[in-house]
């Protein structure tokens, strides 16, 4: 049997419906098999009228009292048809379907599934689906729902999807060992597959549903934690002088670090030193200075006779790591120099040369840094910043530029531990877990669009005060069925409106990046009272005379979102304030809305973000090299998740390679899944 087929081959697809299945990443048998449902409808159990409450979805099995009657309205016909069961009757409608008109007989029982309506005692229900009483196509069972695509149907997607399933039937080769299935009570792979679609019970869907999470989670897991084994045993990292000590560049600082910088440091100090590479990962909120860590990690590795590298997403953000490293490494005689796409090509050239030279100590850039013409004549130590903007695949890259340098990676996006080693599984990890004592909280208020006014009067205020404020809008250009105002509009609005009197600029993500970086610039400089702009401004350049920052729309955005731009302004000695303006009553958006206002903890943020969205593209992914999850939610499977990690761990201390025969399941498994994405 091959996974592999194509999918035109199943029965029920034919060249149409086969772009419409590729629109949804269903390529072949494999992929149509494990596409699961997103939810489900239980039409299992019929509900006597008379017991079916308001607005509530049911399944009714009653008798036609006659045939159905067809009404013209303005421009379209409605089609109602009586039915009764033994406690009461209820009028179906349903709206230009005249081919229904002889599909019911008299005295016949048939099953409807749908919202029904009880007015004063009449019961009503409009479209719902329905089954003759010996069929069981549309009811009688737990019916799976799907995500989909324009034009593709629930009913047709389950028909292909059936007949996937009937091609397979119990023929799937097991791919969990033996061992793991007896101990864990899990069930097979056919079981689990078919169950998983069409469970016949809850209970079920429950356990098929925790077998393909396990196997998902614990494949993650053993692939992670291989990476990080290959990089620690395989290779023999450098091992840096343990004389070169980073307390001759904290002694430079005009200030002091908190007691987590220098905790992290003594665990990057610790990694330098010995013999295999470092590959950590060091997380910490917005502004608590992460910088000057990378900094004197790079001192260590200059005054050792190696270079250093520090990737950074943006050139902006990359020229404000430049300015900050040469203000204090200067004075120790270490050469800094940046590398982005924007310089020009006589300037690269000598900087190259110069590179390959060792000339240049410390080289900090974009994603230019990665290629291939950049070479470094001794490269020692590699850091990225904002790693959730860099895959698995570019930190490697760019790895490979030396002989095994030490690797750390930075990120200012706070992820609950246990999570972090799901998608960071091959590094170790620091948290800097407090902000310098000088920084202020920024004070956080929700409010309704009602207060917009109150809202322009206390931007005005600031200005006069000699302040600068951002406003941040989620799109980009018109959209009219989201009715969210674009950036473009909203500049209009501030500027000719609002504060004709004041300087208002505007940038995003579609602007060029020279572009980008000039209005920055001008920002930072004062010359821009306003600037409107997108998430662009997330991973940005600092400007401490900045201090008000209002969010347009902040329904919108996820919660990590939402903190990663507040923390923008507060980076100055005044105090800031972050406005979020939203509309929508439901109970979610109110609750994340008193999250935003009641904490600055990005971690406690982050944790509750997770509960409230699900794990979907939470952190997506597919950024960090790793296959999507098509069925764990990390958040409601935590208790499986933590149980796989003990037992990754266990499996990996007594067959390293997996090697025995016991594990060979496990092993193709992960070759299977990720030897595309990362070398293992």
């Amino acid at each position: 049997m091959d996974l592999n087929k194509d999918v035109k081959y199943i029965k029920g697809v034919g060249p149409n419906r086969v772009q419409l299945l590729n629109k949804i990443g269903i390529f072949t048998l494999k992929d149509l098999i494990t596409y699961y449902p997103r939810t489900y409808e239980d039409r299992s159990k019929p509900k006597n009228i008379i017991e079916c409450i308001n607005e509530e979805e049911v399944l009714i099995e009653a008798i036609a009292c006659g045939k159905v009657s067809e009404v013209r309205l303005k421009g379209k016909t409605m089609q109602r048809l009586l039915v009764k069961d033994e406690t009461s009757s209820c009028t179906i409608t349903w709206f230009n379907q005249s081919y229904l008109k002889n599909k019911f007989n008299l005295g016949q029982k048939y099953k409807f599934y749908g919202k029904i309506m009880n007015h004063y005692g009449k019961y009503t229900m409009t479209s719902p689906v329905f089954d003759e009483n010996s069929q069981n196509f549309n009811t009688g069972k737990i019916i799976p729902l799907y995500p989909l695509t324009y034009q593709l149907s629930q009913n047709v997607l389950r028909r292909i999807i059936e007949n996937g399933l009937l091609e397979v039937e119990n023929e799937l080769k097991e791919t969990l060992p033996f061992y793991l299935l007896e101990e864990y009570k899990l069930k097979g792979i056919n079981e689990a597959i078919k169950q998983i679609h069409f469970p016949k019970e809850f209970e079920e869907f429950n356990q098929a549903r925790r077998r393909l999470v396990f196997e998902e989670l614990l494949t993650t897991q053993l692939a992670l934690l291989q990476l990080k084994n290959h990089n620690r045993e395989e290779e023999k990292g450098i091992s840096f002088d343990k004389k070169v000590k980073m307390s001759d560049v904290i002694h430079q600082l005009p200030f002091c670090l908190t007691k987590a910088q220098l905790r992290v440091l003594e665990e990057i100090d610790h990694d330098m030193e010995a013999e295999i590479s470092m590959n950590r990962l060091l997380q910490g909120d917005v502004g608590s200075g992460k910088t000057v860590v990378a900094m004197c990690a790079a001192y260590k590795a200059v005054k050792c006779g190696y270079q250093a590298t520090i990737m950074a997403p943006t050139a902006i953000l990359a020229t404000q790591h430049l300015e900050n490293f040469q203000k204090i490494l200067k004075e120790l005689e270490i050469r800094c120099e940046l590398l982005t796409s924007g310089i020009s090509k006589k300037k690269k050239e000598e900087l190259l040369q110069n590179l390959a030279e060792g000339k240049i100590d410390i080289l900090i850039g974009t994603h230019a840094i990665i290629e291939e013409n950049v070479k470094f004549k001794n490269l020692g130590l590699v850091v990225t910043d904002e790693q959730h903007r860099f895959g698995v695949k570019q930190r490697t890259k760019i790895a490979e530029k030396g002989e095994n340098p030490d690797v750390l990676v930075m990120t200012a996006t706070p992820i609950p531990r246990t999570l972090a080693l799901i998608l960071y599984g091959d590094l170790d990890i620091s948290i800097i877990d407090e902000l310098p004592p000088n920084r202020k909280s920024v004070e956080t208020f929700a409010v309704s669009k009602k207060m917009t006014e109150r809202v322009n009067g206390f931007i005005e205020q600031q200005i006069k005060e000699g302040r600068q404020a951002y406003i941040v809008c989620p799109l980009v250009e018109e959209n009219e069925e989201l009715d969210l105002k674009s950036v473009e509009q909203l500049y209009d609005s501030y500027q000719k409106e609002i504060f004709p009197h004041y300087k208002v600029e505007y940038i995003h993500g579609k602007m060029r990046p020279k572009q980008k970086d000039e209005i920055m610039e001008r920002f930072k400089r004062g010359e821009i009272d306003i600037l409107i702009s997108t998430t662009v401004i997330e991973v940005g350049v600092d400007v401490p005379n900045s201090n008000i920052m209002v969010i347009e729309n902040a329904e919108r955005f996820g919660l990590a979102q939402l903190h990663q731009l507040r923390g923008r302004v507060g980076r100055g000695e005044y105090q800031s304030y972050c406005i979020l303006k939203f509309e929508g009553k439901s109970e979610t958006v109110k609750e994340r809305m008193k999250v935003m206002c009641s904490t600055n903890d990005g971690f406690m943020i982050s944790e509750k973000d997770l509960e409230l969205r699900g794990s979907g593209d939470f952190f997506g992914t597919m950024q960090h090299g790793l296959p999507e999850f098509k069925i764990a939610n990390l958040f409601e499977d935590m208790p499986i998740l933590k149980l796989v990690q003990k037992i990754a761990i266990q499996i990996l201390q007594d067959d390293i390679k997996l090697e025995k025969e016991e594990n060979e399941k496990l092993r193709n498994l992960i070759q299977d899944k990720f030897m595309k994405r990362i070398e293992i």
